[in-house]
This record gives structure tokens, sequence and C-alpha cells, in this order.
């Protein structure tokens, strides 16, 4: 299965859960709680506030070397968003890529998804535990926080 065909499958609507490929075009799901919901919201209101110049997205989903990775919030800036708005899987990450880490995920996945985001052309990538704690990093290593965006919070209240 392609992305397109995963958008416009009836079956696959209004799912709770999110929804990636995988490097095969096998179909991943991943249950979310409101917990997860709550800190998403949060996110993108902090991104909106404290960012111009670009376009939050939440469940931004991006072509990447391994399938479709769907970023659980992320931020373009007004030039990316140029080049992908009208795409159905960003050909090219947004600036920013935010991981909202659920009890299921495991730490090589998080990391593997990392690589992925910056493969696809990320500057920053960050992740969010359950608490609301916040991790930040580049390509090269972990931030002490966002150099993109240096006044976000180190906790996320939801």
């Amino acid at each position: 299965m392609n992305w397109q065909e995963v958008c416009e499958y009836p079956s696959l609507q209004d799912l709770p859960f999110k929804i990636e490929l995988d490097e095969l075009g096998r179909i991943i799901m991943s249950p979310v709680n409101l917990c997860h919901s709550a800190l998403q919201g949060e996110m993108e209101f902090l991104l909106r506030s404290l960012l111009q110049n670009g376009k939050n997205l939440s469940e931004c989903a991006i072509k990447t070397s391994k399938g479709i990775k769907v970023a659980d919030v992320a931020w373009a800036s007004s030039t990316v968003w140029a080049i992908i708005k009208s795409q159905t899987e960003a050909s090219v990450a947004p600036e920013i890529c935010v991981e909202i880490i659920s009890s299921s995920n495991t730490q090589k996945e998080m990391a593997d998804k990392r690589q992925l985001y910056f493969e696809a052309g990320a500057k920053e990538v960050w992740m969010c535990d359950e608490q609301g704690g916040m991790s930040f990093f580049n390509a090269q290593h972990p931030l002490i926080h966002s150099e993109c965006v240096p006044d976000f919070p180190l906790h996320i209240d939801s």
C-alpha cells in the first residue's frame, strides 16, 4: 500500500490509532490515549505562540527511507510549507518534528524515527514523554533546549 491509498481507504477512516507505513508498505497502527492528545494540543499551542512565518502540522506524514512516518506535531517554515503543502506525504521533513512517546514505544524505535526525520531534512526532533518532559535533538547530539525555539519549555502541562 502507498500513503495515498491509506488516506483514501474507507475502512481506515476515523480509527482511534496513529497509522504509519513501514518500508514494505505494511500498515503499522498505534493506539493513542487522551493524555497523548492533550500533550499534542499543548505542543501545537506553544509552537503557534512562539513561532511566526510557518505552519503547525498535527499528524504530519513524512516520506522516509523506511516508509511513511507520522510526526505527532511538526512545524514547517514558510519555505518548507511552500514545498509540501500540496503533497499527500511530505517529501521534505518540516524543520521541527515532535514525537509524543507512549509506553508502547521503545528507545530504539524512537532513535530510529529521529534518524529518519533528520535524513528527510528535519533540523530538530523533539521527544515528549507521557509526563510532559521534553528532550530536544539536532542531527549531531541531544540539546539542553531547542535551538530553533529557545523559549520552548522543558516541561509541558497536559
